[in-house]
């Protein structure tokens, strides 16, 4: 692959909590504006990509842990990980880096994102060719809402009034925001691995990489239907393909968002048609996808050259 891909994200989430906090309130920064991490958009990705049987590195995984007579569920470590999916009998035996490189950019995850791999006797680290940004949500009026749950169960553990067990079943609580919109910015260099290509451990980032991380990118949201999550979905994406020396600058900070009136659609704002106007010699293609039966996406100008897509089937609207 010879060029690079600039790009937004979009996500929504009605009565979902897209990326919670230790509190368990959906993420914020310091104005009070909700954001997501990039690791709650890679973290579906992953998912899909593990569901659909490629070698995923950075993931949880649970192993039995037999001590005795004792069998515990616990979490594998990277190592473990890593023997796991490339069927390594003993990691701290292999001293040979370059087969442990070759391995890593076998898994999917590795190869867009890249790896931190400090386990004995390696020490590897590996910037990833695809590089996601915080999203921002981009609807001003965002509350989050805290929910009561009854339990089914009571804890045998509680203690009621006199020191007598608890007889009611417990509370828990579920947090969502009732409505957000987060956009993403990422890029894609697909010039980032050259030095690995000419060590020999990677053929470097391809078409089909940059088709898989695609994919993943139109769908992962949707299909990643956790409790938590499953009131967020993938809203909009755009893909901006260049010539391998064009930068430009982080694109989410050119999009708003409109929420629309009771019966009509949302309204995402492209504010960016001027660098593309300017660059347009040196743009391959432009790509925009979105969901056409809850959005509008609208610009001052035309964005000479821009296809779109329904980013439910995927075809041109």
């Amino acid at each position: 692959m010879n060029k690079r891909v600039y790009g937004v994200l979009g996500i929504s989430s009605i009565m979902a909590n897209w990326n919670a906090d230790f509190s368990g309130f959906p993420k914020t920064i310091s104005d009070g504006t909700t954001f997501g991490s990039d690791k709650a958009l890679k973290y579906p990705m992953k998912k899909m990509w593990e569901d659909e049987g490629e070698k995923v590195l950075y993931i949880k995984s649970m192993c039995f842990d037999k001590k005795k007579d004792e069998v515990n569920l616990i979490p594998r470590t990277l190592k473990e990980r890593y023997e796991y999916i490339f069927n390594v009998s003993e990691l701290k035996n292999c001293k040979n880096v370059k087969e442990v490189l070759m391995n890593l950019f076998q898994a999917i995850d590795v190869k867009n994102f890249g790896a931190t791999f400090a386990e004995s006797p390696h020490n590897l680290s590996i910037t990833g060719a695809v590089q996601i940004g915080q999203g921002l949500n981009k609807y001003e009026f965002t509350e989050p809402q805290e929910q009561s749950i009854l339990s089914p169960f009571r804890d045998s553990k509680a203690v009621a009034k006199k020191g007598e067990e608890a007889k009611s079943s417990t509370l828990g609580t579920k947090i969502v925001s009732d409505e957000a919109h987060y956009f993403y910015p990422f890029v894609i260099n697909s010039m980032a691995y050259k030095a690995y290509v000419e060590m020999g451990v990677t053929e470097g980032y391809t078409e089909n990489d940059y088709h898989s991380f695609k994919i993943a990118a139109l769908s992962s949201a949707t299909s990643f239907a956790t409790n938590a999550k499953i009131g967020c979905e993938n809203e909009f994406a755009l893909f901006i393909e260049t010539e391998k020396d064009l930068y430009l600058p982080n694109l989410s900070e050119y999009i708003e968002f409109e929420k629309g009136e009771e019966g009509e659609k949302n309204q995402i704002r492209l504010n960016f048609d001027k660098i593309i106007s300017d660059l347009k010699e040196r743009i391959l293609s432009i790509e925009i996808y979105y969901n056409p039966y809850t959005n509008i996406v609208s610009s001052k100008k035309p964005i000479e050259g821009a296809k779109y897509f329904n980013i439910l089937t995927q075809k041109e609207v």
